[in-house]
């Protein structure tokens, strides 16, 4: 692999712009700062692959400083007028990032479309309590050893147009596609744990493997302990999600899985120990998502599944595939009965939502999807069951379609939930297959029946002419009501008129037939 790298044009203007503006820093007495392109875009540059965002490293300034240098430059310098009003209107604004940091500033922009974080080079010192180090200034080895990976660890050197490995290793891992540490991988990951986490998601990433005497690091006892009292539940969500987000989720949730991380990642922080879940089929329920999924491995059924739960490739889908793979890595969970476990009966919520929300601080409508496949997918399953053994008259329009609303709006995701938690039970790849086609044939039918939007159908007859009819108050039997207009709606899809409404009507007095006063 060539240490070389190409910039495109947006890249090369912003490289002498910053050149230009450290040769005004030396003019105004100040030492003249070398700036770096370091991290992730090098090496994404290196790959092949393009990079929006470049952290730029400083050697002799904060990055805020910097930033402030910058404006003035921009503003007033008559160099300045040769980069174009774009630019400086880019540039103009420079933001102060001291949450980035809580010991030198930072400073982030954005120029020619490209997002720009400044910071100083840095020396991190760590004790055993916090994750959080003390930051000094420090030398571009410092920089270098101080990250998680040396693939991360490249620097290319504005004024040399040079790549630098500095761990004498990154540029041999990038080659050879491997995640390793710059120090040693125990001490590493003791010292900030969530770098176990930056590890797996990076591996599945750009498909490299795990150096070996990192896996065995991340795997140990001691450091699954530090991951789960020293790091925050919310820092672990981002992670999670930035992995489940990623281009092979699957490899993620393997890679959790055989380095024995999931009880340290997915589980409630008030849980005594480690909890005891059976993860031995769990590995069936993402390798099928991850077939399900596959733009490349399709045949009828499965395209019929997948075009109806919305799990495709397309942008629209993008948020259907993430909420699968989130539903898949709480599987472990569907059955387990967290607040009998803990004591805890307040807000019942169960298993997969509670960790969601209190191992992974999902926001409130994620953490509501997850509560609704939790508790529907059981029902999904003896749905699809008495479908595929003849009972048919167990699925008819009304009874499919009363199912939809009930499940909500996120039915499928739901769907997609049962068939994994399906998955971890059935001992081989021909039954798997014979699973989902079984679900492809159910969803088949709930298609035929015209239900697949049942959930957003609107009674024809409203609450007030209820009342008015039943001569009553409202109250609890107005939903009862309700549900017997949409059962009849349902089972008469072309009465719509207004004609059409005293039969629905007659059917709810024959509902509450024998029954008096204000339920």
């Amino acid at each position: 692999m060539k240490n070389k790298i190409t910039l495109t044009q947006r890249e090369s203007i912003l490289r002498e712009l910053l050149l230009d503006i450290s040769d005004y820093i030396a003019e105004s007495g100040r030492e003249r700062p070398v700036l770096r392109f370091t991290g992730g875009w090098v090496r994404d540059k290196l790959l092949g692959v393009a990079s929006e965002d470049i952290d730029i490293g400083i050697s002799s300034m904060t990055g805020f400083e910097f930033g402030t240098y910058m404006k003035r430059f921009i503003e007033g310098c008559s160099r300045s007028s040769k980069y174009g009003p774009d630019i400086v209107g880019n540039v103009a604004k420079i933001e102060a990032n001291p949450e980035k940091s809580k010991h030198l500033e930072t400073a982030t922009t954005k120029i020619l479309g490209l997002d720009i974080d400044l910071v100083n080079l840095r020396k991190e010192t760590y004790v055993e309590s916090s994750r959080n180090p003390t930051m000094e200034f420090g030398s571009p080895e410092d920089d270098a050893f101080r990250r998680d990976a040396t693939v991360n660890a490249l620097f290319y050197n504005l004024s040399s147009a040079e790549v630098e490995d500095l761990t004498r290793r990154g540029m041999q891992d990038l080659e050879a596609g491997v995640i390793r540490t710059p120090l040693e991988p125990y001490q590493t990951f003791r010292d900030d744990p969530l770098r176990v986490l930056r590890c797996v998601r990076f591996a599945s990433r750009l498909g490299f493997s795990i150096d070996l005497g990192a896996e065995q690091s991340m795997a140990d006892g001691s450091i699954r302990d530090s991951l789960r009292r020293k790091i925050s539940r919310e820092r672990i969500g981002v992670e999670v999600e930035k992995m489940l987000k990623g281009p092979c989720a699957r490899l993620s949730l393997s890679l959790i899985d055989r380095l024995k991380l999931y009880t340290t990642i997915f589980t409630d922080p008030k849980w005594p120990g480690e909890p005891a879940l059976d993860l031995i089929g769990w590995h069936r329920a993402y390798e099928q998502l991850d077939k399900l999924l596959d733009p490349g491995n399709r045949y009828s059924l499965l395209d019929l599944v997948q075009s109806i739960l919305g799990l495709t490739v397309a942008k629209l889908h993008r948020d259907n595939v993430y909420r699968a793979w989130l539903l898949c890595a709480l599987v472990p969970w569907a059955r387990v009965d967290c607040a009998a476990e803990l004591k805890d009966t307040k807000g019942y919520l169960p298993g997969p939502a509670r960790i969601a929300r209190e191992g992974l601080k999902v926001d409130n409508r994620t953490m509501n999807m997850i509560k609704g496949a939790s508790l529907h997918f059981d029902e999904i399953i003896t749905s699809k069951n008495l479908f595929i053994e003849g009972k048919e008259d167990h699925l008819t329009k009304e009874k499919l379609g009363m199912s939809i609303r009930r499940w909500g709006p996120q039915w499928r995701s739901s769907v997609a939930f049962a068939l994994c938690v399906e998955s971890t039970e059935v001992l081989d790849t021909d039954n798997l297959s014979t699973l989902v086609n079984h679900y492809a044939l159910w969803l088949n039918r709930v298609r035929n029946q015209g239900v697949l939007e049942a959930y957003r159908l609107q009674p024809f007859v409203g609450g007030e002419e209820l009342m008015h009819a039943l001569k009553r108050k409202g109250g609890r039997w107005l939903v009862d009501a309700l549900n017997v207009v949409m059962r009849w709606q349902l089972r008469n899809p072309d009465k719509s008129n207004e004609s059409d409404k005293e039969s629905a009507i007659a059917e709810v007095l024959e509902h509450f037939k024998g029954e008096d006063g204000d339920t």
